[in-house]
Parts: C-alpha cells; structure tokens; sequence
C-alpha cells in the first residue's frame, strides 16, 4: 500500500478541487446539474482514484487508478475551456487554471511511468 497523502500529486490535486468548488460557485444557476456538476465530478475523480489505486496491492491496479486520473484531468482541461468560451471563467482564470491542470497532468504522467 502507497501512501497517497504524500504524493505531491494528490495534494495538488486536492488544492485544485477547491479551486475549481470556488470558481463553479459564480456559474449561472442553470449550469448546477450540467457543467457546474461535471467539472467537479471531473475535479473530484482526480485525487479519488489516485488514492483508490494507492490502496490496491499491485503496482499495475494503482497504475489503472492513476490513467482514470489522467483522463478525468483532461475531462476537466475540456470543461474549463468550454466554461470560458461561454464567458463564464475570465481569460486570467482560464490561463491560471489551464496552467495548474497541465502541471497536475504532467505529474499523473511521471507517477504513472514510476510504476513500472
């Protein structure tokens, strides 16, 4: 069993999460049950699966975890683009986010090529 508290991945991925709760909070309320719901699932489903595959006793289980990761971060890269083409995240914020995500899908990817 991996200790997933200590992967900086998934604390950044946990700091990311709230990021995303608090900007999805100015979302228009009709967005509640789409995208507001879909980008925090997305968010969400990040550092879950990263501590679910943690708690599996194969390197090759955790690595199938940290893929579902890997394409819930570029779900998520999606609807933070399509929020800002509706004009609901700023340009500042789009850049900001884009950036964080893109670190936190670089470091999926070196955690996942570490367990093999």
């Amino acid at each position: 069993m991996n200790n997933f508290r200590e992967l900086k991945v998934w604390q950044k991925s946990i700091d990311f999460v709230v990021e995303i709760y608090k900007i999805t909070k100015s979302f228009p309320s009709e967005e509640k049950f789409n995208l507001v719901s879909q980008m925090q699932r997305a968010a969400t489903s990040i550092p879950s699966n990263i501590s679910e595959g943690a708690g599996k006793n194969s390197n090759n289980a955790f690595k199938n975890f940290v893929t579902i990761s890997i394409g819930s971060a570029h779900e998520l890269e999606t609807q933070i683009i399509i929020s800002s083409k509706l004009g609901y995240v700023s340009n500042e914020a789009n850049r900001q986010l884009l950036r964080e995500l893109t670190e936190i899908q670089k470091m999926l990817y070196g955690l996942f090529n570490s367990l093999n």
